[in-house]
């Protein structure tokens, strides 16, 4: 008898916590790694706009704007 109430105890418990894991979210590795990918292409984007080249060519477009007669 005492078995079989923990046997049916343990089936419904199991059960329950079933539906509290699902495959909802991204786990802390993943978070981590998104994170270090985020860094990386900030990193890059950084380096590219703070380039010489790009740097001239955005002073070239914002004097063009500012030098617009209305």
């Amino acid at each position: 008898m005492w078995g079989q109430l923990c046997a049916r105890a343990s089936r419904r418990g199991a059960r329950g916590m079933r539906g509290l894991r699902g495959d909802a979210g991204m786990v802390t590795s993943e978070y981590a790694m998104g994170l270090i990918a985020a860094v990386g292409f900030a990193g890059l984007l950084y380096k590219v706009v703070t380039s010489g080249q790009v740097r001239a060519a955005l002073q070239a477009v914002v004097e063009k704007a500012l030098d617009v007669r209305f």
